[in-house]
């Protein structure tokens, strides 16, 4: 193969074959995908299913803790199990522009591959362009996912004065870690996105039974942009304690400098739960298996209608309002 990206790559023709044949079949090789047929046709035992799209577009390309392409499937997999369903099926759309390294994509599709594997999901079915040099930056991912309900019923309109809000780890350390990345700031730490698959996560706490309302992963817009959304969906109030939300050391450091509100950078690996207070504590023993950070961070209440209430430590109460503006672009 060339060592770049050329637009004959995108015209349907040999080039395109031997992008799709020597990279692409190499590393999401299934016996679905191999057929090349116009669509195809899956097999999925349940009536329930969840189905997601989004499309990915990040500066820079790989940064500490993750990739586009690990982005690309984590972003799918993980709204897939924000409904409670396990990850079974995904297409892929690559927009590649003229002259992008051979290499570098190779390495992007590898890293995909290794979190399909996390997900125990597949690759059924793709799409390639190739854009003239300079008409776009670099690359842009689509992925579309289908997967099989196993918990029903999770909502952001079904939360209420029953539950307790828990956040699955520290919050904000993909948004800090991608703009110090791209501005080039240099850090004396160890401040890496916490870019993951969430499903094992959700698998273990369907496993135990855990009565959940509402789940979300809090990407832009962070757990401030989630509980805004959830608490004008079913019509409540949530109060949070801010001593009680996890924020690392880095990230804390980061805000401090750049006059950041950590409850309102992206995450990629960080979800927001709506959990009966009765199993709430359970709930986060588990959460806790998989990051140690993890919390309860406030309770539904009466308080108001449709606002986030955030308590200080000193008494005082403010309102922690949806984000506005444009913080962090190209963060995803």
């Amino acid at each position: 193969m060339k060592r770049a990206i050329s637009l004959s790559a995108g015209n349907g023709g040999e080039e395109s074959n031997e992008l799709i044949s020597k990279l692409f079949y190499k590393h999401f090789k299934n016996d679905i995908l191999v057929k090349s047929e116009d669509a195809a046709v899956l097999e999925i035992a349940a009536h329930n299913i969840a189905m997601s799209t989004d499309s990915f577009t990040v500066t820079p390309l790989f940064f500490p803790g993750g990739d586009i392409g690990k982005l690309a499937i984590c972003g799918t997999c993980n709204d897939l199990a924000m409904m409670g369903a396990k990850p079974k099926f995904l297409t892929v759309g690559f927009i590649i522009e003229e002259g992008f390294d051979i290499r570098e994509l190779e390495k992007i599709v590898r890293s995909m591959k290794k979190e399909l594997a996390l997900n125990a999901a597949m690759i059924v079915g793709g799409d390639t362009k190739v854009m003239p040099r300079g008409t776009i930056d670099k690359l842009i991912i689509n992925t579309t996912g289908i997967g099989e309900i196993e918990y029903k019923g999770i909502s952001a309109n079904r939360i209420s004065e029953d539950d307790l809000i828990l956040v699955s780890r520290d919050v904000g350390a993909h948004g800090a870690t991608i703009f110090t990345a791209r501005e080039g700031i240099a850090l004396d730490s160890s401040l890496e996105s916490d870019c993951n698959s969430l499903y094992p996560t959700v698998e273990a706490l369907i496993e135990a039974d855990i009565e959940i309302s509402a789940l979300r992963d809090a990407t832009r817009g962070g757990i401030a942009a989630v509980l805004n959304e959830w608490a004008k969906q079913s019509d409540i109030c949530i109060e949070l304690e801010e001593d009680a939300i996890p924020i690392s050391q880095e990230v804390f450091g980061v805000c401090e400098m750049l006059g950041f509100e950590a409850t309102m950078l992206a995450n990629e690996g960080t979800f927001c739960l709506a959990i009966k207070s009765e199993d709430a504590n359970r709930a986060l023993s588990i959460l806790k298996k998989f990051n140690k950070s993890a919390a309860i961070i406030g309770k539904v209440s009466d308080s108001y209608k449709q606002r986030v209430i955030l308590n200080s430590s000193y008494g005082t109460k403010r309102f922690l309002d949806m984000p506005t503006g444009e913080l962090l672009p190209r963060i995803c």
